[in-house]
């Protein structure tokens, strides 16, 4: 499985050092050229490599930590999402009725043609985030939560492989919602910093 992140600011940085921590090969883009990113990218670690949007978006899985305003301009840049995996670790803070009443990854998703959608990473501030995720024999939990069962399989195992202990919330509109931010209403897991003793 090959790994990109779009989007560079506090969330994207925090993923980047989770991937640079477990040595894993990850993509990151955002609007600024990949010249402008390669001083920070260096500081993270060998195997985090800034590339342009279009070349980041060549990876299996994609984590979508882009300002929520964003994410259609993204979904453009490909002509068909099929056959990729992109995980939606925005948060929308737009009013429900923006959404047309549905959760923030379901109206996401609508952009995605052909993606398999899965909400994940985005229940943590970027500061915690960023922190390693085994901590006293435990490992820090991630919500997970899609319409497509078999697009959670391999977030499951991206985020076991990065140190997380991930928890399958169903359905978006289900356990998913308790993830899922739209205006002043956060969901009840959301800032939740929670550890599983057992991976």
């Amino acid at each position: 499985m090959s790994y990109a992140i779009v989007g560079f600011g506090k969330i994207g940085q925090a993923l980047a050092h989770a991937f640079a921590r477990k040595n894993i090969d990850v993509t990151v883009a955002s609007r600024r050229p990949p010249d402008a990113l390669a001083p920070q990218v260096r500081a993270i670690g060998p195997t985090v490599v800034a590339k342009s949007l279009r070349e980041a978006l060549e990876a299996d899985i994609i984590i979508l930590a882009v300002p929520f305003g964003e994410h259609r301009e993204v979904a453009k840049a490909l002509p068909s999402w099929k056959g990729k995996t992109a995980i939606d670790a925005m948060n929308a803070l737009v009013s429900p009725e923006e959404l047309d009443g549905l959760p923030s990854s379901a109206f996401v998703a609508k952009a995605f043609t052909g993606a398999k959608l899965v909400k994940g990473f985005n229940h943590l501030i970027a500061a915690t985030l960023a922190t390693d995720p085994i901590v006293e024999g435990g490992h820090r939990v991630v919500f997970l939560s899609s319409d497509d069962e078999e697009a959670t399989a391999p977030v499951v195992a991206l985020a076991k492989q990065l140190g997380f202990a991930p928890v399958k919330l169903g359905k978006l509109n289900e356990g998913g919602a308790l993830v899922h931010a739209r205006d002043r209403i956060w969901g009840q897991l959301i800032f939740q910093d929670l550890f599983k003793k057992e991976q």
